[in-house]
């Protein structure tokens, strides 16, 4: 008996819906939560373990189930789960995959079933209501140190501003939404909750670096920061649907017009309004059970128009070290941390540097941008054999990897965004780094 029951929860698994995690979209999961009636893979399974009031799990394939557990499982499943416990999930909200950090994954899951933040909206305000202030732990520029600094995200000014001090009339940093990206680092930052922050500052790209002890506090902000671009990008494209503007973002350095975008849009503190007239806030959506292609889960509306701009919130496609020279290509190789954040190439001393060394625009193949495998047979100088070349319309940059595996890595993103064709916007980028003294 023990092992009949043990396979008819593994033919579940061949059901719409519960071949892939339910929560991060792991293909293949081992392990359910016969208490939700969903099949998860062995890292979200770990999750639900600490939230034993709530999710109990067993392993799909090892444990034994009795038959009121498969009865369970039978008139569950992943698609109800998501019918229930995704039902009002904003758009904005960051859906974490497999390969985000635990962190991502373990506030998801935590909000889905133990605050079931998706099926009462109202749970939702810290990070949907337009206005959000509190204390962060950023690191300083010059020290390193990790300091209490306050934050205050206002989406009718449309930016998130930082002070020094707690009585400070002005902000040290007024980060504009429009130019905005986050992304969670805790590896580089050294801290399972750090977030680096990007945005423009004086025409180049800035980092900040920030923590906080509570992980749900980090994501709320995280998500904030997504809203915050989400309605402003509503405004900014009023034409484009509710699932184009969800995949929609600015590239650093693209100014958009602001339309009406101005100082009462949305709730916040008492103060001076805008003597324009102010739209109405964009009109709210949620994903539902909206499918999600990138995740197993069926034809999702945002591949119809892969040509948008990048996410609200994006990623790095590439990160790590390498050697590089100068422009005479004559001086010796030196050691940077270098970044790919979409068509920028950004090099630094150390990978927490506020402001970037250099940065170099990655345009497409149609515009005169190439990357080839090696050296120039002349080159001299370098440490790492593993040597690529990016060649640009004005010069060539000579870069090299310590591995081979590096080298092919680095290439094939850099492939990646030579192959895609540019966007009318970043033609616009472009240019700027043509002209940048």
């Amino acid at each position: 008996m023990a092992k009949e029951r043990r396979r008819a929860v593994l033919e579940l698994l061949q059901r719409p819906g519960n071949a892939h995690c339910a929560d991060c979209g792991a293909p293949d999961p081992d392990w359910a939560s016969y208490t939700l009636g969903v099949f998860i893979c062995l890292s979200c399974s770990g999750i639900h373990r600490n939230i034993p009031q709530v999710s109990k799990v067993k392993s799909v394939r090892l444990d034994t189930w009795e038959e009121a557990q498969v009865e369970f499982m039978a008139s569950h499943g992943n698609n109800a789960a998501r019918a229930t416990y995704e039902s009002k999930v904003p758009s904005f909200y960051y859906r974490p995959t497999a390969s985000d950090c635990q962190l991502l994954r373990e506030q998801w899951i935590r909000a889905k079933y133990e605050r079931q933040e998706f099926t009462r909206p109202e749970k939702q305000e810290p990070y949907s209501a337009g206005y959000r202030e509190g204390f962060l732990w950023k690191r300083g520029r010059d020290n390193g140190q990790f300091l209490s600094r306050k934050f205050v995200l206002t989406e009718r000014e449309g930016a998130l501003k930082y002070f020094n001090r707690n009585d400070a009339k002005e902000p040290k940093a007024v980060m504009k939404i429009e130019h905005l990206n986050a992304t969670f680092q805790p590896a580089k930052i050294g801290h399972p909750h750090g977030l680096q922050v990007t945005y423009l500052k004086d025409n180049s790209t800035r980092n900040i670096f920030v923590y906080h002890e509570d992980g749900k506090e980090m994501v709320d902000w995280f998500n904030a920061l997504r809203a915050a671009r989400f309605h402003y990008l509503q405004v900014a494209f009023p034409g484009a649907s509710d699932a184009d503007v969800s995949g929609a973002a600015v590239p650093l350095g693209v100014v958009l017009p602001s339309g009406g975008w101005c100082r009462g849009l949305t709730k916040g503190p008492p103060g001076p309004q805008s003597a324009l007239p102010c739209p109405p806030r964009p009109r709210e959506v949620t994903t539902g059970t909206l499918l999600d292609g990138a995740r197993g889960r069926g034809a999702g509306l945002s591949r119809s128009l892969p040509q948008l701009v990048p996410k609200l919130s994006r990623n790095y496609l590439k990160e790590g070290y390498m050697e590089k020279t100068g422009p005479k290509q004559t001086e010796g190789f030196r050691k940077r941390w270098f970044t790919m954040d979409d068509r920028r190439l950004m090099y630094f001393k150390d990978p927490l540097d506020a402001f970037a060394r250099g940065e170099v625009f990655i345009g497409s193949k149609e515009s005169g941008y190439t990357v080839l495998d090696g050296l120039p047979p002349s080159t001299q100088g370098h440490h790492w054999p593993h040597g690529i070349t990016i060649v640009t319309p004005e010069r060539k940059f000579l870069l090299a990897c310590e591995t081979e595996s590096e080298q092919r890595a680095w290439v094939e993103a850099f492939r990646k965004v030579v192959d895609r064709p540019m966007l009318p916007q970043e033609y616009a980028v472009e240019a700027h780094f043509k002209h940048k003294p």
